[in-house]
């Protein structure tokens, strides 16, 4: 692990909805350091990719904005940015260049009318500066590094002309075009099948393993985080409620939410026996709160089965409970 790449320190942003400014995420504090992979989980509506976007400067300007916090990214020549200070062309000038970003749904978030050789060069042509038909033999070369066969003749089709993997592999072409410092990857593997899921996170880690850059890794799929992470940040409602090396949280969570989600992976020898019990498996009851009407103090306390009185008092600090481990909660240390 080298030195922080990203730096991220009380992090707050809110959305305008009905009238009332809203925290989507708060008190975010991470750190991604060159070489390493952050997974960053949480159920649908936790704040996961309100983290990213926040990061990347996509925030939808008319109704979100960021209220506090810092943002540091180490640029490749060792300069630091502060990425709330700068104005939407210094954004421009980093996103693509030193931050790429992998989206969830490639048919989304490639053009239908262009070429995906053509999608990849561009970001080759705005950054660096590279005549067009230079740009077009590095898109080439992109495309067989992530593993595209005659990559010749695929840079020449369009995205619907292109399986699903083959167009995920296509956005991690683009998000690498210009070798970036950081990668985001915004569950780059939920709308594909187990086989080619298997493929592209090999994928990324050879990748990483070649470039030594850092990856933030959103997912809501622990299965994927033990694959591809080295250190996991777990958030529900807007928080980060337990950090700490991916082995250590895996074998011993400190929040109740972090032993619920782990509690319901579901396991064959144990799902076949339950089944023949006639036993549901096991899950967590309800569902993340609103930004709208948010429980005092613990946000999770609503479904938590170690809930007292004292955990709606207040939102509970994110504590230090062991090297490198920290958790929200007041009872970590009976969970």
């Amino acid at each position: 692990m080298g030195a922080p790449v990203l730096e991220i320190a009380g992090l707050r942003t809110v959305f305008r909805i009905a009238g009332r400014e809203l925290a989507a995420v708060a008190d975010i504090d991470l750190a991604i350091a060159s070489g390493e992979t952050l997974a960053l989980v949480g159920e649908s509506g936790s704040g996961k990719s309100v983290t990213s976007l926040s990061i990347m400067g996509l925030l939808p300007r008319r109704v979100a904005r960021i209220e506090a916090g810092e943002i540091r990214l180490r640029r490749r020549s060792g300069a630091v940015e502060r990425l709330t200070m700068l104005d939407d062309e210094g954004l421009r000038q980093l996103r693509g260049n030193e931050i790429g970003m992998i989206f969830q749904e490639p048919m989304t978030s490639l053009n239908p009318v262009y070429t995906v050789g053509e999608q990849i060069a561009e970001p080759i042509r705005i950054h660096q500066r590279l005549p067009r038909r230079e740009a077009a033999a590095r898109a080439v070369r992109l495309l067989a590094d992530v593993g595209i066969p005659d990559p010749e003749r695929r840079a020449r089709q369009f995205p619907h002309e292109l399986s699903g993997g083959m167009r995920q592999r296509v956005t991690i072409a683009m998000a690498l075009a210009c070798d970036p410092e950081l990668l985001i990857a915004d569950e780059p593997t939920t709308a594909l099948d187990v086989t080619i899921q298997a493929q592209v996170l090999e994928l990324l880690q050879q990748l990483q393993r070649d470039r030594g850059m850092a990856i933030l890794f959103v997912t809501h799929n622990l299965g994927v985080v033990a694959e591809i992470a080295d250190r996991v940040a777990v958030m529900y409602a807007g928080r980060i409620v337990e950090t700490g090396p991916v082995a250590e949280v895996f074998a011993h969570p400190r929040h109740p939410y972090t032993r619920g989600l782990l509690a319901s992976i579901p396991r064959l020898g144990e799902a076949v026996k339950l089944k023949e019990r006639g036993e549901p498996l096991p899950a967590i009851a309800g569902s993340v709160p609103s930004l709208m009407r948010l429980p005092a103090g613990c946000a999770f306390a609503p479904r938590c089965p170690m809930e007292i009185p004292a955990c709606r008092a207040a939102v509970p600090t994110l504590e230090q409970v062991g090297p490198e481990r920290r958790a929200r909660c007041i009872r970590w240390e009976e969970v």
